[in-house]
């Protein structure tokens, strides 16, 4: 899974995909799922996002997965949270109030993990992967969710010829055929975004949107 790829990322300090913010795109979405607020949210390739405080705060469980332990040790630090630290088979959980985040691979992930979470929030895990890991991604992770899960997915979209990933080009048609078969799938923002993306601009893409699917098992 590109592991040392990100693993590098993280020890180099080439973090720009980290916002200092919660996503507004998630504030503005996330209420439409109309999850109860102790639902448990995955949240995969979590990274240091300040999307699991925000969720938590909802009154969610949060459970984020990141390879990174330097990505973790900055989230809690940055958060102010000593976590509570122990080991199993998928990794080395961290957990305090109510974020977990397992120090591992997503992929590890066991069915009974996956079926304890009542929905999931993708904004950076679909489009880190290249398209044949983003294929075993769709049925090994989400194809072990539970009927009735709930999700926000926040996707870019980009002419992919025009510059290498990650991040990905994850298109319409992309995400209905990864998950149109089992997920019903929903566009409900599509906004373009190249003007405030100068790295993109920069690497010669001459188009550039984001978009926001609602997604239900």
């Amino acid at each position: 899974m590109q592991t040392e790829f990100w693993l590098q990322r993280w020890r180099e300090g080439q973090t720009g995909f980290h916002r200092d913010q919660p996503m507004p795109l998630l504030v503005r979405h996330w209420p439409t799922l109309a999850l109860p607020p102790d639902s448990r949210v995955l949240v995969p390739l979590c990274g240091k996002t300040l999307d699991m405080p925000w969720l938590a705060a909802q009154g969610h469980h949060v459970l984020g997965v990141e390879l990174s332990p330097l990505a973790i040790e900055q989230f809690f630090a940055e958060q102010r949270l000593t976590p509570e630290r122990h080991e199993s088979l998928l990794g080395v959980h961290h957990v305090a109030g109510r974020i977990e985040i397992i120090q591992g691979d997503v992929f590890a992930l066991d069915d009974a993990t996956l079926a304890s979470c009542h929905a999931v929030y993708d904004r950076a895990a679909v489009i880190a992967l290249p398209p044949p890991l983003r294929e075993r991604y769709a049925r090994e992770v989400y194809g072990r969710l539970p009927r009735g899960c709930r999700g926000l997915m926040i996707t870019l979209d980009y002419p992919q010829q025009e510059m290498d990933g990650p991040p990905f080009s994850v298109d319409a048609g992309n995400v209905d055929a990864l998950f149109g078969h089992s997920w019903n799938v929903g566009l409900i923002e599509r906004r373009d975004i190249l003007v405030s993306q100068p790295k993109f601009v920069e690497a010669g893409v001459s188009s550039l949107h984001t978009s926001v699917y609602r997604l239900q098992r």
